[in-house]
């Protein structure tokens, strides 16, 4: 254990994947935890939540002013004008002073040990706040998308015909334009040969993209002999580790960039002869509206016969 921390801490790849399922879902152990990028520090700065990045950035401002405070008090006595030679706070401040170039004027250097120090700082000042200030940006202008997917995933009869259901919705009520989205089943097979492997395939959709989404999107797939959810229950989606993948792209009105979604759906959390509860409501007066909190509730159904004992 301590040297799987020492290894995930000095950022070296570790040669073992650990692969699991819980709850019906299939994760990988590692995969989007921070400390994994240490070796690529740009993209751990771009990962890590905005209270570690702050933090981060305090702790090394506060280092580099200790270091250079400490060089400060190893030169030549009243080397800093108005400052006291054998004060640690003195230096520290006079630091803070010189990598913001600041310059209130107060204290400034008087011998060539200490300017050749400015010099340095000034130049750490100059790259520090360049580096802090492009990851800044490229943290607050990374385009990100706010779409919710319902919880569960249902499998019911529409149109005569055994349907995965499953509803998605844009949070930001504003326009994703030209929306995509595509669901890939994954289950483990054992090939004629014995071989064991983890198969992806991708599900046809009734309708797989939207000249733009700004409300709610129901999508789903029919079940029929070609599809690989064809015969299958809950208890050999179970047995093979099955599971979804919903992946969903488009361009934000607002920012004009391409937003990507993603969501992942295990075994336990694809519902036979269930539907979903209906959102949209009209009243008396004619007007329609959507009611949110029955987003995620779904009620049980019949299924045909046919199916389920296929």
């Amino acid at each position: 254990m301590v040297k799987k921390l020492i290894r995930s801490l000095a950022g070296k790849p570790n040669p073992i994947v650990h692969i699991a399922f819980q709850d019906g879902r299939f994760q990988v152990e590692g995969i989007g935890h921070w400390r994994a990028y240490l070796r690529d520090p740009y993209h751990l700065f771009l990962t890590i939540p905005w209270s570690l990045f702050l933090g981060v950035i305090v702790l090394v401002y506060g280092a580099v002013n200790t270091l250079f405070a400490f060089l400060y008090l190893l030169g030549p006595e009243d080397s800093i004008a108005n400052a006291n030679p054998d004060s640690f706070l003195d230096m520290f401040f006079f630091s803070v002073q010189t990598l913001a170039s600041i310059g209130y004027g107060a204290m400034h250097p008087t011998s060539t040990y200490t300017n050749a120090i400015v010099t340095i700082e000034a130049m750490v000042g100059l790259v520090g706040i360049a580096m802090i200030t492009g990851l800044s940006f490229a943290r607050f202008s990374n385009p990100t998308a706010r779409v919710r997917f319902t919880k569960q995933a249902v499998i019911m009869m529409y149109n005569g015909v055994p349907t995965l259901m499953f509803r998605t919705a844009n949070e930001r009520r504003n326009y994703i334009l030209e929306a995509n989205l595509k669901v890939y089943f994954l289950r483990d097979e054992v090939t004629a040969e014995g071989h064991a492997l983890r198969r992806f395939y991708e599900l046809k959709l009734v309708r797989d993209n939207t000249p733009s989404f700004s409300l709610s999107w129901t999508v789903m797939h029919a079940i029929t002999p070609e599809s690989p959810l064809y015969g299958e229950t809950s208890e050999s989606l179970v047995n093979t580790n099955a599971a979804m993948i919903i992946s969903l792209s488009g361009i934000d009105e607002t920012v004009s960039h391409v937003v990507h979604a993603r969501h992942l759906y295990g075994s336990h959390d694809l519902k036979f002869n269930y539907k979903f509860v209906d959102i949209f409501h009209q009243t008396s007066k004619g007007n329609r509206y959507i009611d949110y909190r029955d987003f995620d509730s779904i009620v049980a159904c019949k299924m045909s016969e046919t199916y389920a004992n296929s």
